[in-house]
């Protein structure tokens, strides 16, 4: 069979048995990275003999560069930082002191249990720090679940890889022995920390203001807005890496940009990214599958197992706790937060960035991080249901502290200016005005599950939705919101 018609058959397959199934997945311990790893292992030479990939292969380069990409510039684009506003502590506890705890206790039994060498070890240790928001895709999108916990997962899962990027390529350098003396290590550093992402931001800034003032004057079609920011993403990967920097600091800078200079793109543009950034992920996953077949027969198994279970059940967990202590969370949500930090495609393309730059033991360092990344799809996979289930009816059955919060700034005491507080006499006056103010309800869900009458007139909106209701609804007159 022609190699392309293969490429057609397994796309077709893809987009199709991801539509049909996701009924069943949404319902069922299972996941689309699950599914579609066993489907390349099925495909792979130890299945049916019909898909054969390697590590250095040409097709899972080209994919999983434009994938990362594409998957790094949309997780900034989404990272809402406006609504983080001065809360800037939230970032910093997960991405800073926690992150690189993460790097260091998981290097620990990567070079004493598994048996790497220090180097080798501390480039896992980064790899698989790295969380992956795929495996977490349907937990996100759950409104039943608190929008401020929601946003701490976004928060850690999109921007994660800003930290263990840069120590991944500056330990590959070491490796590679590519910078020696002060003298080389000034100019690697600069390019690498500071013209690829500057240069990222100028193309995303710049870009996503172009087009803004091009729609509004002369009118822009949708579809060619939806193109438009793709184009930026290569654009941003191409020039950061042309220039001698690094072109997925440069593409996640891009998105970056969008939102600290209050750029926008369309809507259009983050749906069909969206899709467009899915599509591409499966099919990776299936590349994997093929390539981690061939190569997991070169794991020490026990090794890799005790690995997998201290980063997915000790590490992780034990670090998101402490960063979590002072946060005013239930301890459902410090629970719930502290699972779910699954590994998964973010750290075999990671990974898969240290074959391509022939570092000495890189091949094994990929089978085994993908060992542990499929023992994590595997259990985080299963778990997500269940877990989100008895979360979800904690929060049905009583009112817990994340509720009143609309953002992960707030549950680490950032809060805006103090609300003005109006009673029941003055409130009833104020609707026979002239002026009278839009009521929102937004008792918490347990409360209004109990009594579920409202003021009449009033507009439902849960506690920790107000801030997201505000930016998407403009209201020309007073706003009274009320809870109990």
């Amino acid at each position: 069979m022609p190699d392309f018609l293969f490429a057609f058959g397994l796309i077709a397959v893809i987009l199709t048995v991801t539509a049909l199934a996701s009924g069943f997945v949404e319902r069922l311990p299972i996941s689309f990275p699950l599914l579609f790893l066993g489907l390349g292992f099925a495909l792979s030479q130890f299945g049916f003999g019909v898909l054969d990939v390697g590590p250095h292969s040409d097709v899972l380069e080209i994919v999983a560069t434009l994938t990362l990409a594409l998957v790094l510039f949309l997780d900034a684009v989404k990272m809402e930082l406006n609504e983080l506003g001065k809360g800037w502590v939230v970032p910093v506890l997960i991405l800073g002191p926690g992150t690189v705890i993460i790097i260091i206790l998981g290097a620990v039994p990567l070079a004493l249990i598994v048996g790497f060498g220090w180097l080798l070890a501390f480039i896992g240790g980064a790899i698989l720090a790295s969380t992956d928001p795929v495996v977490l895709r349907e937990i996100l999108r759950d409104n039943r679940i608190p929008r401020s916990v929601r946003q701490v997962l976004k928060i850690e899962g999109g921007m994660n890889d800003l930290v263990v990027l840069p120590v991944i390529l500056v330990l590959i350098a070491v490796a590679r022995s590519q910078v020696g003396s002060v003298g080389e290590w000034a100019p690697f550093l600069l390019k690498l920390l500071v013209l690829g992402p500057a240069i990222g931001f100028a193309i995303g800034g710049a870009g996503s203001w172009l087009i803004s003032k091009a729609d509004a004057k002369l009118g822009i079609r949708l579809e060619h807005q939806a193109l438009y920011g793709i184009g930026l993403v290569f654009a941003a990967y191409t020039a950061s890496t042309a220039a001698g920097g690094d072109g997925f600091l440069g593409a996640f800078f891009a998105g970056l940009a969008v939102v600290v200079l209050n750029q926008s793109l369309c809507q259009c543009f983050l749906d069909y990214g969206e899709v467009t950034s899915e599509m591409a992920m499966l099919l990776v996953f299936v590349l994997f599958g093929s390539v981690l077949s061939g190569m997991l027969g070169s794991v020490s198994l026990v090794p890799a197992l005790v690995l997998a279970a201290l980063v997915i059940f000790v590490i992780r967990p034990s670090v998101l706790a402490l960063v979590l202590a002072r946060a005013r969370i239930s301890w459902e949500a410090r629970a719930f937060l502290c699972w779910f930090g699954p590994r998964g495609l973010n750290s075999l393309l990671l990974a898969l960035i240290v074959v391509q730059a022939d570092v000495a033991g890189s091949e094994l360092l990929l089978a085994t991080v993908g060992l542990v990344v499929i023992a994590s799809v595997v259990i985080h996979g299963a778990s997500a249901t269940p877990v989100s289930m008895w979360y979800e009816r904690r929060v049905d059955r009583e009112t817990l502290a994340e509720e009143r919060e609309s953002t992960a700034a707030g549950l680490f005491g950032s809060r805006g200016s103090e609300t003005i507080r109006v009673g029941p006499a003055e409130l009833s006056r104020m609707l026979d005005g002239e002026d009278a103010p839009l009521i929102l309800d937004v008792r918490s869900r347990s409360s209004y599950e109990r009594d579920d009458a409202q003021i009449p007139g009033s507009v439902r909106v849960l506690p920790d939705q107000v801030l997201r209701w505000g930016s998407d609804n403009s209201v020309d007159r007073p706003v009274v919101a009320y809870c109990t």
